[in-house]
C-alpha cells in the first residue's frame, strides 16, 4: 500500500488491497479515482469514504471512514483507536509535543504514563518522527491507528486551546484584579487585546465543545492550584480540563461579563443568562449560576437547546395511555396541574411542550419564571426579580390582573406562592407549576407542609406528573454486530448509553383519593389508594422501557431508588 521510497499510503495501492480483501470490486476503483483527482492532498481513506461505496463483504453496509480505518488497522497489525476527546487528558498531552511537530507528521498523543506514550497516526508506515519523539520524551512510543479526520480535528482544537491557556497563564504576572479589569476593557473594544484574546478563545472553545459533546451543564470549579472543568453528559459528570487557578477565575469573570452579571461582586451568589450562536447559525440558551467558594467563584452553566424545548411529547418519552391522560388534564379549564421531580429531571421540557400545546390564539397564556428558560413569542413571560420585590407570589398577583386563561408558575417554593396558585385556580384559571418531590403522591403532602388547607387541595389539585430521566441504550452498539467487543463504541464511549428518555408517574386525583386527603393524611395510604385507582409508578414505567429495549434495569434502579 506504499512504495519503498515513500512510506505514505498510496491511493491506488490501498484500493488494490481492498479488492484483494474482497471489500471492493475492480470497477469501484474508477469512481474513487475520478473523485480523487479533485482532492489530491486528502488521506486515501478519506477519499474512498467520500464515495460511500458498498462493502462487498457486508452487503448493505457502507465503507465509511470508521470501517476503512478498522480494516487498515487489521491489515497492518496495529491497534485501532477511535478518538474520544472526553477520554483524553487534554492538559497533559498538549504539553508533550509542539503543535508544529504534531501537524507536520499528522500525529496526536492520546495518553502518557511512566511506561510509555501512546501516539495516534493515520499513516502506519511512516516512522520518521518516532525516534525523535521517543528521545525527546524519554519514554517508549506505543503506536495506534486512528481516523485521519479525528486526528486533524482534535489536534487543531486541542493545540489551539493549549496555546491559549499558556498565553493566559503567562498573563498572571498581573494581579487578579488587573486581569479582570483587562477583560472588562477588552469587551468594550472592537477587538480584544492579544492577552484578552486568550480568554476569549478558551470561553468560545469550552462552550462549543460542550455543545458538540451534548453536555447539559458546564461546571467551572476553582481550586487552590488548578481549576476543574467538568461537563454533565446524559446525567453524569465528566472531567474535561484542568486550568491554572488564575485562568479559571478569568474564565468565570469573562462569562459573568457576557451574562451581564456584576463582575465585581464575588461574595454573593448570582444568576444570569446569555445566548450563544453556533457557527452553523443555531442558537443555544445558557443559564449561569455562581457560588462563592474559598478559592473563588464556582460557575455552573446550564445549556438549553431551543429545539429541545420545542420537542413533542413523543421525543420526551411520554406516550400511550399516559400521554392521553396528560393531554386530557391539559384540557381542564381550571385547577392546578403539577410536574414534580429533582433538578435536571426534565420538568422544564415537559412544561414547555405542554404550554406549546395550550398556546392558541384564543387563550391568554402567561408565565412567571426564574429565570425565563426560553423566550417564546406565543407566551407572555414575566421574569422574577427579587431586587425589585417581584417574586413568584407578587408576580402571579400581577398576572391575575392581565386577564389570563392559563398561568405557568416556574416553581412553588413557599406558602405564599402556593396560596396564590390556589387562589388563581379557584377563580377559574388553569395553573401549571413544579414542585421538588420524590413522587406524585408526595406533592399532596408537600402542599400540606406549605400550609395549604386540605379542602383547598381537594378543590383545586387535578393532577400531578412525577418524572425522571434515564439513559437510553446506544443504537449503534446494539446494531453493530461486526464490531469486535474489545473496541469501544464511538457514539456512546463504551458506556452502552446515548441520550435520555423520561419515566413518568401520572396521578389523576379521583374522588376516592380526595377522600383520603385530610389532617391525618398518610403518604403510604395515599400511594395505596393511587395504585388502586390505576397509578403506574416510576419503576413500573421504567420496567416497561426495559422490556421494549430502551434502557437497562440498573439504569432504572439508579434513578428510581
Amino acid at each position: 500500500m506504499h512504495t519503498p521510497d515513500n512510506p505514505a499510503l498510496d491511493l491506488r495501492r490501498v484500493l488494490q488491497a481492498l479488492i484483494a480483501d474482497q471489500h471492493l470490486h475492480a470497477n469501484d476503483t474508477l469512481q474513487v479515482l475520478e473523485h480523487a483527482t479533485t482532492q489530491p492532498s486528502t488521506h486515501p481513506l478519506e477519499q474512498i469514504a467520500a464515495c460511500a461505496l458498498e462493502d462487498r463483504q457486508h452487503p448493505g453496509q457502507s465503507l465509511d471512514l470508521d470501517c476503512l480505518c478498522r480494516w487498515l488497522a487489521r491489515r497492518v497489525g496495529q491497534p485501532y483507536l477511535p478518538i474520544d476527546p472526553m477520554q483524553l487528558d487534554l492538559a497533559q498531552i498538549s504539553g508533550l509535543i509542539s503543535p508544529a511537530f504534531a501537524q507536520r507528521h499528522g500525529i496526536l498523543i492520546i495518553a502518557a504514563d511512566d511506561t510509555g506514550v501512546t501516539v495516534a497516526s493515520a499513516q502506519p508506515y511512516q516512522d520518521d518522527w518516532h525516534a525523535d519523539l521517543a528521545r525527546s520524551l524519554g519514554r517508549p512510543i506505543r503506536r495506534v491507528l486512528a481516523s485521519p479526520l479525528q486526528i486533524r480535528q482534535a489536534g487543531q482544537s486541542f493545540h489551539r486551546l493549549a496555546q491559549s491557556v499558556k498565553g493566559a497563564q503567562n498573563q498572571q504576572s498581573a494581579s487578579l484584579g488587573e486581569l479582570e479589569q483587562l477583560l472588562e476593557l477588552g469587551t468594550r473594544q472592537a477587538e480584544a487585546s492579544a492577552d484578552d484574546a486568550h480568554i476569549v478563545h478558551i470561553v468560545d472553545w469550552l462552550l462549543q465543545y460542550a455543545i458538540e459533546q451534548r453536555a447539559s451543564d458546564i461546571h467551572l470549579e476553582p481550586r487552590r492550584e488548578q481549576g476543574q472543568l467538568r461537563y454533565r453528559i446524559d446525567g453524569l459528570l465528566h472531567c474535561v480540563y484542568a486550568f491554572p487557578a488564575g485562568v479559571t477565575l478569568a474564565l468565570v469573570s469573562r462569562l459573568k461579563h457576557l451574562a451581564r452579571m456584576d463582575v465585581a461582586e464575588k461574595r454573593r451568589p448570582q444568576d444570569g443568562r446569555l445566548q450563544s450562536c453556533l457557527p452553523g447559525g443555531a442558537e443555544v440558551e445558557l443559564r449561569l449560576s455562581t457560588l462563592p467558594t474559598p478559592f473563588g467563584e464556582k460557575l455552573v452553566l446550564r445549556l438549553f437547546d431551543p429545539q429541545q424545548l420545542q420537542e413533542g411529547f413523543d421525543r420526551l418519552g411520554l406516550e400511550g395511555p399516559q400521554l392521553a391522560q396528560w393531554q386530557g388534564l391539559l384540557q381542564q379549564r381550571q385547577g392546578i396541574i403539577l410536574v414534580t421531580g429533582p433538578t435536571g429531571s426534565g420538568k422544564t421540557s415537559t412544561l414547555y411542550a405542554s404550554l406549546k400545546l395550550l398556546a392558541t390564539p384564543q387563550v391568554n397564556l402567561c408565565t412567571i419564571e426564574d429565570p425565563i428558560e426560553r423566550l417564546e413569542p406565543a407566551f407572555n413571560q414575566l421574569q422574577v426579580q427579587p431586587a425589585l420585590d417581584l417574586g413568584f407570589a407578587n408576580g402571579v398577583r400581577a398576572l391575575l390582573r392581565q386577564d389570563p386563561d392559563i398561568i405557568m408558575i416556574g416553581e412553588i417554593r413557599d406558602r405564599e406562592t402556593a396560596l396564590v396558585a390556589v387562589q388563581a385556580a379557584l377563580t377559574g384559571h388553569l395553573v401549571l407549576s413544579t414542585l421538588h418531590t420524590n413522587d406524585a403522591c408526595s406533592a399532596i403532602t408537600r402542599l400540606q407542609e406549605l400550609g395549604v388547607a386540605d379542602y383547598l387541595i381537594k378543590a383545586t389539585l387535578v393532577g400531578v406528573m412525577a418524572q425522571r430521566l434515564v439513559r437510553t441504550l446506544c443504537a449503534d452498539c446494539r446494531s453493530a454486530v461486526t464490531v469486535p467487543a474489545a473496541q469501544p463504541c464511538r457514539t456512546c464511549r463504551g458506556t452502552g448509553f446515548h441520550g435520555r428518555t423520561g419515566l413518568f408517574e401520572l396521578l389523576v386525583l379521583s374522588d376516592s383519593l380526595r377522600a383520603q386527603i385530610g389532617p391525618g393524611s398518610d403518604l403510604a395510604s395515599l400511594r395505596r389508594q393511587a395504585k388502586a385507582d390505576g397509578l403506574l409508578d416510576l419503576r413500573t414505567c421504567g420496567e416497561a422501557k426495559v422490556a421494549c429495549g430502551q434502557t437497562r434495569q440498573e439504569e432504572v434502579l439508579r434513578v428510581c431508588s
